[in-house]
């Protein structure tokens, strides 16, 4: 997929005023604004691990290199290239051109103090995603850094590629991390951050001296983030101008975008994977009662009806076009409710049992609807399903934390699927699950430590054939994300639903 050039728009949105005049012209100012449904309760950079934060922090800090879907690879940015030094030492090297908003230098000390922050900010919920691997970073010179692994980790760019999140250990030192980061927010990148509220809306504002928007000097002045979780407020506000994109339209909504004649749907394929996790709790303490939950759900009926044939089934952790898919993996579970049963029996459940699912609502597309369907599903095979239906911030710190036995959830980003694997499935990469499996550990070891690709993505197929036959989660879809865009717009949304002011033109 390519990335989309860059440009800007001018807008009337209801609370958010421009100043009139070409959008081109000197002094003219540009505001993009956004409907998005995931989190942002912290000013702590570090403080939360969702792809939208990651994506808007690294157009602020800078982003430390980034995976480029048109060539398949990652590329450069602030680490403006690497090289594996030996199998346990990466060195990257960085742009001297970046500066951070009071002029000074991005270096290798603030990587190095940022890479800490990750590993040892109390506040911190970026371990597993972004450093599970690194023992520690070392400066080599003032633009020069090497990241010291654990163990050979031949998927080191999965973690910090569009993840490390760079920021300054001048301001850090003088004012304090609460004040740095809500008064003092220094970054490297083309935006800085102008304001935030949280559980409401981001602003970024544009640096138009920056090397990258110089290149690009058609990107709004400003893009501002709104949360606006229930599906019908983003559609109600996109149509009457309040915001010019809206993710996640869900299938069903779509044609009253497309019914606007200033308005369409733009689809992409999402490398998000969805699953129904559970914690090795009683009942899902024993294999045959994850199983059986596994073969309860009907995943084609799900996709046709409720989806409108908008996602592709997973037949484990990853589909097509992800790295390490295998179409052949085994085991698959088919819709079975016979097998559902006798399994249930099997694991000494022959009365079935009672459950709680938790799901959120207005977080993915159709969550709660999906997660309804789901629960009938299981209930009608024995696993008695009571619904829940927490605020999404609450379940999020509460999935984070370990504290949620079975629960409906998304996993974006996923190009390599290592960091994911291990970050929900590896003994003590996170509590999120809580599994541990030796033998899994082993094979995720195996995987990481393999610098030949071929030989690397077979372990990486025997630990996902083993972890669909554990079934410490169901995998089910990856949805093709519908973003609902004024026309004024040309944005062509990423895989992985990071959302970056520099990809946004206005058509003209």
């Amino acid at each position: 997929m390519r990335r989309p050039k860059f440009g800007s728009i001018v807008i009337a949105a209801a609370g958010f005023f421009l100043v009139a005049g070409s959008s081109y012209g000197v002094g003219a100012q540009t505001r993009v604004a956004v409907g998005v449904t995931e989190t942002m309760e912290t000013r702590n950079p570090y403080g939360d691990s969702v792809s939208l934060l990651y994506g808007i922090w690294s157009e602020v800090t800078g982003p430390f290199c980034t995976y480029e879907y048109d060539k398949g690879e990652f590329e450069g940015r602030l680490a403006k290239r690497w090289e594996v030094k030996d199998s346990n030492t990466w060195l990257f090297y960085l742009d001297e051109r970046y500066k951070f908003n009071d002029g000074s230098p991005v270096t290798a000390v603030d990587v190095v103090h940022s890479l800490n922050r990750v590993l040892s900010d109390p506040q911190s919920k970026q371990k597993a995603s972004v450093a599970a691997p690194i023992k520690e970073g070392k400066v080599i010179d003032k633009y020069t850094v090497a990241f010291i692994t654990r163990k050979p980790t031949a998927p080191l760019l999965s973690f910090v590629c569009d993840r490390l999140i760079v920021t300054s250990k001048a301001a850090y030192d003088k004012y304090g991390r609460d004040k740095a980061d809500r008064e003092h927010m220094m970054g490297g990148g083309p935006y800085r951050l102008k304001e935030l509220i949280p559980g409401q809306r981001l602003v970024i504002a544009k640096r138009p001296d920056h090397p990258e928007a110089k290149k690009n000097p058609r990107a709004p002045d400003e893009v501002v983030y709104r949360v606006m979780r229930e599906t019908e407020q983003r559609v109600t506000a996109l149509l009457n101008n309040e915001i010019q994109l809206a993710e996640f339209i869900p299938p069903h909504l779509r044609k009253r975008v497309e019914a606007s004649a200033a308005h369409h749907i733009v689809p992409v394929d999402s490398i998000e994977i969805m699953f129904f996790a559970m914690m090795p709790t009683p009942p899902f303490d024993k294999k045959e009662v994850r199983q059986a939950a596994c073969y309860a759900i009907d995943r084609d009926k799900i996709i046709t009806t409720l989806l409108e044939g908008f996602a592709s089934r997973l037949d484990g952790p990853i589909g097509k076009g992800q790295y390490g898919y295998d179409p052949n993996l085994q085991p698959r579970y088919e819709y079975s409710p016979e097998k559902a049963k006798k399994l249930l029996a099997q694991a000494g459940y022959p009365n079935g049992v009672n459950v709680e699912l938790q799901t959120p609502v207005g977080r993915y597309i159709l969550d709660k609807q999906i997660s309804e369907a789901v629960s009938a599903m299981l209930t009608s095979v024995g696993i008695r399903t009571k619904l829940l239906t927490p605020e999404w911030p609450t379940l999020w710190a509460n999935v984070q934390t370990g504290k949620v036995p079975f629960y409906y959830m998304g996993r974006g980003s996923v190009q390599d699927p290592s960091a994911a694997l291990h970050q929900y499935f590896k003994t003590g990469g996170s509590p999120r699950i809580g599994y541990s499996n030796p033998k899994l550990d082993e094979l995720f070891d195996k995987e990481q430590q393999e610098f030949n690709p071929e030989k690397r993505k077979a372990y990486l197929r025997q630990a996902m054939s083993l972890l669909t036959e554990e079934a410490p989660a169901c995998f089910t879809w990856r949805h093709k994300m519908l973003w609902g865009q004024a026309k004024t717009v040309e944005y062509d949304p990423l895989p992985d639903g990071r959302i970056y002011g520099l990809h946004m033109k206005m058509r003209k």
